[in-house]
């Protein structure tokens, strides 16, 4: 933040009032609270905005903010904060659907669950939330004859998967149904609810709360969730290729100096990060660790939203791990902490930080084996692949340096299916004397009709 006042401008401030708190992750950011009057001098981007509050400026998350005078009715867009046709309508087509079947990892990993628990899932009732064409439904009906598998799908593919369904004769144990889960009516409790809701950095487009929330109403006391766990791992990496693709390329190509592109450049390839990102082991500086980790049988949707709880615990032998749930307002979104300390192993340039999820799926058999799926640089890829988050610039680092910090998962409290990503993080060199501190701040944004969750960031090095 900065105290000094803003200089007069062409276009007068406008005033919004807050829709609900925000606390700054960083130095230039502006806290606020719900009911707050704020002037916006300049709307520096779709997500960031340049604003007052008591004299006081900086940057403010836009989507937190209604024009002052205006009704919240008055935005139609606010009438639905899941933005649920355009979430919905993506996964109505078949290009998604197409990519999570081609993704042989993904579906195998789902059908040895299924193949590995035959036994007991005979002649119990399962449920297959978020279902998209019915494959995980076939595979129980077709290996492992339970009495009933309620498939439900809330987009318009659910009227192909009937279809599907049909085809592949599996109509008599398979029902499809078509609605959200909030809405769902069943005849029964289940005895296993099964689902694939993870998205990029595990939590994206928050289809979890579905799933939490579909647990609580049908599954019965006992019942089994698959995925049983979860958790969002995290490592520091180099990522040359794609910095001398994205950045040092402009240096001078054709013999011709283009320098003065690359702040451009670091503008567009590094404010957000990189999905689909395929990292070589060998890019890692450290073993990863996770995080985040989500118990699917405890964790509660306040979770997502307010709680001052811790959630889960973790204590691994090299390094130290837990997620704390903090509440800082009745209204804030809420936040989940992991720290992390890292020991840097090898000597290399360290690009950014890459994040992937693993879950895994317990036995109903007794002495059964626990069946993973694993999206990291070490198992092979999925669809899903790894999200590279790129530094401002690459740092040189050296075995046994220490890199510690955390990541701050905090819910947009309006719009839904939105999350800010935090990385605070320090070095400490064994080399010298030195201290990096750095602070990389991401919001996501909604893109045109699908929910590809991209994100802002801003940065600030301090040697």
């Amino acid at each position: 933040m900065q105290t000094e006042k803003v200089e007069e401008e062409d276009d007068a401030p406008e005033e919004y009032v807050a829709l609900c708190d925000f606390t700054a992750s960083g130095s230039e950011q502006l806290s606020f609270i719900t009911g707050d009057k704020l002037l916006v001098h300049n709307k520096s981007s779709a997500d960031w905005w340049w604003a007052e509050l008591q004299g006081v400026i900086g940057y403010v998350p836009a989507s937190y903010l209604r024009l002052d005078g205006a009704e919240e009715g008055d935005d139609a867009s606010l009438e639905d904060p899941w933005q649920d046709d355009e979430y919905f309508g993506s996964y109505g087509t078949l290009r998604l659907h197409l990519e999570m079947l081609s993704d042989r990892s993904r579906t195998e990993t789902y059908r040895q669950v299924i193949v590995s628990n035959s036994a007991s899932l005979r002649d119990k009732v399962v449920m297959d939330l978020g279902c998209g064409t019915g494959i995980i439904s076939m595979f129980c009906a077709q290996l492992a004859k339970p009495s009933m598998v309620y498939a439900v799908e809330a987009s318009s593919m659910a009227e192909h998967t009937r279809q599907l369904v049909k085809q592949n004769g599996c109509e008599e144990v398979v029902t499809v149904l078509q609605g959200r889960a909030e809405e769902l009516e069943l005849p029964e409790q289940v005895d296993i609810l099964v689902s694939e809701w993870m998205g990029n950095c595990l939590l994206f487009e928050f289809m979890v709360e579905s799933v939490l929330l579909a647990r609580d109403r049908w599954l019965r006391d006992g019942g089994v969730m698959w995925p049983s766990s979860a958790a969002l791992a995290l490592v520091p990496c180099q990522a040359d290729s794609y910095y001398t693709e994205t950045m040092a390329f402009w240096e001078r190509p054709y013999g011709l100096d283009f320098t003065p592109l690359q702040p451009l450049a670091q503008q567009e390839f590094f404010t957000k990060p990189k999905f689909s990102h395929l990292i070589d082991p060998e890019d890692c500086l450290c073993a990863p660790c996770d995080v985040i980790c989500l118990n699917m049988y405890t964790v509660q949707v306040r979770d997502l939203e307010v709680s001052n709880g811790l959630l889960y615990y973790k204590r691994p032998q090299f390094l130290s791990v837990y997620l704390l749930i903090l509440m800082e307002h009745s209204f804030i979104s809420q936040e989940m902490t992991g720290e992390f300390q890292f020991c840097v192993e090898k000597p290399g340039i360290f690009h950014g930080f890459t994040a992937w999820f693993t879950v895994q799926f317990e036995s109903l058999e007794m002495g059964g084996a626990t069946v993973e799926l694993n999206t990291g640089p070490n198992s092979d890829p999925t669809h899903w692949k790894q999200t590279l988050f790129m530094l401002d610039r690459p740092i040189q680092v050296y075995a046994g340096d220490s890199i510690h910090g955390n990541i701050v998962l905090r819910r947009n409290p309006v719009w839904r299916r939105h999350m800010t990503v935090a990385l605070h993080w320090t070095i400490n060199s064994n080399t010298d004397d030195s201290q990096a501190n750095i602070s990389l701040h991401y919001t996501s944004i909604f893109i045109n009709v699908l929910l590809f969750s991209w994100l802002l960031f801003t940065s600030s090095l301090h040697l």
